[in-house]
C-alpha cells in the first residue's frame, strides 16, 4: 500500500480542502467534477482543522435484525485489526448500504476504539450519534445524518472498495476533509499537491491583499486576475521545477 512522506501530510493539514481541490485541477488528471464527495455527506464539526488520512472502508447495516444476534460490537477486535492493516494516520469510511440509514454507524465508544488505534476522522453514508461526546475529543465527523439510535449496527465487509458521497473509495486512498467536505487526492502526486498548495495560497493572497487594501480600482482587479491567470498557466513550468527539488531530496 503506498504512502506518502509524513511531512507532506502534514503541508496539506495547514490547507483547506477548496485549496487542495484547486490545486489537483491544475494536472488535469480528472474532470473538475469528480474525486470529492457529494453534498450528502456534511462535516458535523466544521470549526475544527483540516484532517489527512488513508481511507479504512467498511460496508455496514442497521436496519434489520440480524440472524443470529450478532451485532456491532462483536466483531470490534476485527476491526482494530482492519485498521492496523492501514497506514496511520488513519479515516475511517462506511458505507451505509440501507436504503435509508437507520442506526448510527457508530458512536463514542466505537469512535474512541479508533482514535486509540490512530483514526483522525470518520467519514459515513449514514449516521452518527454521541456527537456531543465526540465533538469534545476534537475527531472530525463527516455524515449524512445524526441517527440517535444505533439500529442493529453490524458490518458487511471491512477493507474493500466502496461508493460514498458518490466516489468509489478504496483502502488506503488518501483523504482530505474540513468544514467545506471531503475530497480525495491522488497518492502519486501528493508531494507535489502538497508544495503547489503553498504557491497556490501566496498567489491568492496577493489578490485577496489587493481588494482588501480598500484602494482597489476596476483596472487593478483586472491586473491581478491577470496575474493569477498567468500563473495557472505557469503550471507546468512550477511543477517541473518542485519534481527536480523532490528528486534531489530523494537521492
Amino acid at each position: 500500500m503506498k504512502t506518502v512522506d509524513p511531512k507532506y501530510i502534514e503541508i496539506l493539514k495547514k490547507h483547506d480542502s477548496p485549496t487542495v481541490c484547486n490545486v489537483i485541477e491544475l494536472f488535469g488528471i480528472r474532470p473538475h467534477t469528480e474525486g470529492f464527495l457529494h453534498h450528502s455527506i456534511r462535516a458535523l464539526f466544521p470549526e475544527l482543522p483540516p484532517m489527512v488520512g488513508y481511507a479504512v472502508t467498511r460496508k455496514f447495516t442497521s436496519a434489520k435484525e440480524p440472524a443470529g444476534g450478532k451485532v456491532e460490537y462483536d466483531d470490534i477486535g476485527k476491526q482494530v485489526e482492519a485498521l492496523l492493516s492501514v497506514p496511520a494516520p488513519r479515516v475511517v469510511v462506511f458505507q451505509d448500504v440501507d436504503k435509508e440509514p437507520l442506526g448510527a454507524s457508530f458512536g463514542e465508544i466505537v469512535a474512541s476504539t479508533y482514535m486509540a488505534f490512530g483514526c483522525v476522522g470518520i467519514i459515513t453514508s449514514g449516521g452518527a450519534r454521541d456527537t456531543v461526546a465526540i465533538r469534545k475529543k476534537r475527531l472530525p465527523l463527516f455524515a449524512r445524518s445524526q441517527n440517535v439510535s444505533h439500529g442493529y449496527p453490524r458490518g458487511l465487509a471491512i477493507n474493500v472498495p466502496i461508493e460514498v458521497g458518490g466516489v468509489t473509495i478504496k483502502p488506503g486512498d488518501l483523504l482530505h476533509g474540513d468544514a467545506d467536505g471531503i475530497t480525495t487526492i491522488p497518492i502519486n502526486l501528493a508531494p507535489e499537491i502538497a508544495l503547489i498548495c503553498e504557491q497556490f495560497v501566496a498567489k491568492e493572497r496577493e489578490w485577496l491583499d489587493y481588494v482588501d487594501s480598500g484602494n482597489s480600482t476596476p483596472e487593478g482587479v483586472s491586473t491581478i486576475v491577470a496575474k493569477f491567470a498567468e500563473y495557472r498557466k505557469s503550471h507546468a513550468e512550477n511543477l517541473e521545477r518542485i519534481r527536480r527539488m523532490l528528486k534531489g531530496a530523494n537521492t
